[in-house]
């Protein structure tokens, strides 16, 4: 594994940390290595959470670096286009539950991958932009299709239009982040969120996952509730539901086994 990459894996919590100073920039290698990384937690019953920070207290990621795209060939730009879609689209298809602790500057792609995750926790000096229209480029993995989701069709075209740059409590405003923390304690919120998070049935929180990212997709609001049923129903060929519910019968804590 490169080492602009760092994993770490903390019980049932996967540490992923972007270490590529000054400014942590993503490089095709370290997109490839994302996807990998995903598809190995995906594979691995025992991770049920994943954190991603930044290295540092400046930059949780400033995306791309703009010096791949100066001589203008079209060819570095589809593959680098290729490498971002393909490694936010396994982030945002881990089946567990991914939180950005954003620890600094999330520009461009940086801020892309924290849309990517299902939740965001920013320190308080942090701010947030999509800035790629000024360079004459626009966000493509996934920013003009995430961030109207989370803050609404407006405040998006503030930010990718305008180029509006938000601070952490704007951010927490318009509904970017979750929550915003003291400058120093992202990480340690978004472990605590993680641990959170594993006390839940992994089964279940899959599929929890997959129904709350369906309604996206523009489907009837009585094929979700449809949705629902069935993957009620096929919990229970699952140990984690047997685990579940006798567990609070017999008032103890739950083995899961995400099986």
């Amino acid at each position: 594994m490169s080492a602009q990459i760092k994993l770490e894996k903390r019980e049932h919590i996967a540490l992923l940390t972007i270490a590529n100073p000054p400014a942590n920039t993503w490089t095709q290698a370290t997109l490839a290595q994302l996807a990998d990384i995903v598809t190995e937690l995906n594979n691995d019953a025992d991770m049920y959470a994943l954190v991603i920070t930044g290295e540092g207290d400046k930059f949780f990621s400033a995306g791309a670096d703009l010096k791949l795209f100066a001589d203008g060939d079209t060819g570095t730009a589809a593959t680098m286009a290729q490498a971002f879609g393909d490694a936010f689209a396994a982030l945002t298809a881990f089946r567990g539950v991914s939180i950005a602790a954003i620890n600094g500057y999330a520009m461009g792609g940086g801020l892309e991958c924290a849309l990517a995750c299902d939740l965001r926790v920013a320190e308080e000096q942090a701010q947030m932009a999509l800035p790629e229209a000024s360079v004459g480029l626009l966000p493509c993995a996934g920013g003009t299709q995430n961030l109207p989701w989370l803050v609404g069709e407006g405040w998006a075209k503030r930010m990718i239009l305008c180029g509006e740059r938000v601070s952490a409590a704007t951010a927490e405003r318009i509904g970017l982040v979750e929550e915003v923390v003291p400058q120093g304690e992202g990480l340690n919120r978004a472990l605590e969120l993680a641990t959170m998070a594993c006390k839940q049935s992994p089964s279940s929180t899959a599929r929890c996952k997959q129904l709350v990212m369906s309604a996206r997709d523009g489907r009837a609001h009585s094929d979700g509730w449809r949705m629902e049923r069935e993957l009620f129903v096929e919990l229970f060929s699952t140990q984690d539901q047997r685990e579940g519910v006798n567990a609070f019968l017999e008032k103890r804590k739950p083995n899961w086994t995400n099986r």
